[in-house]
């Protein structure tokens, strides 16, 4: 809503422009999660319903941001535990 109400402008072409820079936007913030979500999609329906309930509580809960900070932790330390046979 806030590239709306900062950055309006009338007529079709600069709505495209409009529609361009929030692609960018969105595309440069959460690249990581949309490649996670085709991985995840392709391979498992049930990784994508886990995936979306954690995104709903953290989004939608009322301190949502309390239960995305343990979670990104944990899922860190997945990562680095995941990551020890290889080396």
């Amino acid at each position: 809503m806030s590239l709306i109400t900062t950055h309006w402008r009338e007529g079709n072409l600069n709505a495209i422009k409009m529609g361009f820079s929030h692609e960018q936007y969105c595309l440069g913030c959460c690249w990581v999660l949309m490649a996670l979500l085709f991985v995840l999609g392709v391979m498992d329906l049930f990784w994508i319903s886990i995936l979306t309930l954690v995104v709903l509580i953290e989004k939608l809960a009322p301190k949502g941001d309390i239960f995305g900070k343990p979670l990104e932790l944990v899922l860190i330390a997945i990562s680095l535990i995941m990551l020890l046979p290889i080396f």
